[in-house]
């Protein structure tokens, strides 16, 4: 039985997939017209030294990232990452559909000026995957659901441990140090049982400001905050629970379409497109369109072969290649490192092409791989 949480979020997260689809398309449109000059000159907007796009990206997104957390604390404490039994194969799922995309990107890149882009095919978009599985509407198995969530939510985990640990560069240890303080300081309050969130507010800012000075991408921050909002029994009347079920619809339909606004304000151009056939882009494409879906499946096969753990009985195999490839659908995430891998302006724009190019693939091959598979189920009452 799903929880009325589990539910709403999955509601949520499918209109947010269509709203950011019909922005991606807006701002695509926008800046290849003839309002492009003002309309990319929008984003580059100075503002206290830093364009507008930086603010989005080093600011908005940090509260997208503070709600994966407390997805993520959610999921560990009281969902399905609870039991390990029911964690292991989105566990082992997850890794796979890691480890697989980023070694052939890096078959096509290693050596070469590009190869920091490993950590790009490695991510999933849960709102647009998520998008596409409720198009099979009520076909499609509780426990489909569930291993598609419980896998992009540790899949994010795995991108947000990819972003501290290879994409932060020179470290400031002093305002590090700092932040951490912090981090511990809301630590201790949460274990004083101090409810109130005006504390935790205050000193989230805070921990974001010297993050974002410390070389550490800013955006751990809102993942560090996540981790000390007070959880209690994760009721309605936690205070997790009620920012979670606060921000759900902010994040959705406001800060992750003005990411997708602000970052997909590509000129097409004939020189640009020329490079979607480099190495770059190829190591993107069959990282997410084929890496994704074979690493999931691989793996997953291997651990419950091995008896690491065990597959949902309503759970074929053909469901969970299906699954795989809708996990190829990267977008926001791969959107995101990609930002943090590169420098050139041009490897940036040929890159996030790359993406939509693989994720739209991704998307259509995913959507009519599940629609033959789920077929003979009877649809749910």
């Amino acid at each position: 039985m799903l929880t009325q949480l589990f539910n709403d979020f999955f509601e949520s997260e499918k209109t947010g997939g269509i709203v950011l689809l019909l922005c991606t398309v807006a701002s695509l449109m926008l800046a290849n017209s003839p309002w492009q000059e003002s309309y990319v000159g929008f984003w580059k907007t100075d503002m206290s030294g830093h364009h507008l796009d930086h603010w989005v990206n080093d600011g908005l997104m940090a509260i997208f990232f503070f709600m994966v957390g407390l997805e993520l604390v959610r999921e560990v404490y009281i969902g399905e990452l609870s039991k390990l039994k029911n964690a292991a194969l989105p566990m082992v799922g997850a890794l796979g559909g890691m480890l697989v995309p980023a070694g052939i990107f890096l078959l096509f890149n290693y050596g070469t000026s590009t190869q920091s882009g490993a950590g790009i095919p490695m991510a999933t978009d849960i709102a647009f995957a998520v998008g596409i599985l409720s198009l099979l509407g009520n076909r499609v198995p509780a426990s489909l659901k569930i291993f598609l969530m419980a896998l992009a939510v540790i899949d994010d985990l795995g991108a947000i441990l990819t972003i501290a640990i290879f994409y932060s560069t020179g470290i400031s240890w002093l305002n590090l140090g700092i932040a951490l303080g912090i981090f511990l300081l809301l630590g201790i309050i949460n274990q004083l049982k101090i409810k109130n969130l005006i504390p935790y507010i205050i000193g989230g800012i805070t921990m974001w400001y010297f993050m974002l000075h410390s070389g550490i991408h800013a955006t751990i921050a809102g993942i560090l905050l996540a981790l000390v909002i007070p959880f209690g029994n994760g009721d309605k009347k936690s205070a997790a629970y009620t920012l979670q079920h606060v921000l759900h619809k902010p994040v959705a339909f406001i800060i992750l379409p003005i990411f997708a606004l602000a970052n997909t304000a590509i000129i097409f151009e004939s020189s640009t497109l020329s490079y979607l056939l480099d190495q770059n882009s190829l190591g993107i494409f069959t990282g997410l369109v084929i890496g994704k879906p074979m690493g999931i499946f691989l793996f997953t096969l291997l651990a419950v072969s091995i008896g690491i753990c065990t597959k949902p009985a309503d759970l074929g195999w053909k469901h969970i290649f299906g699954v795989g490839m809708l996990a190829g659908i990267g977008f926001t995430m791969s959107i995101f490192i990609t930002l943090l891998a590169f420098d050139a302006p041009q490897t940036i724009d040929v890159s996030k092409i790359a993406i939509m190019v693989s994720s739209l693939v991704a998307a259509v091959g995913g959507l009519i791989w599940l629609r033959i598979s789920l077929q003979n189920i009877q649809p749910a009452e």
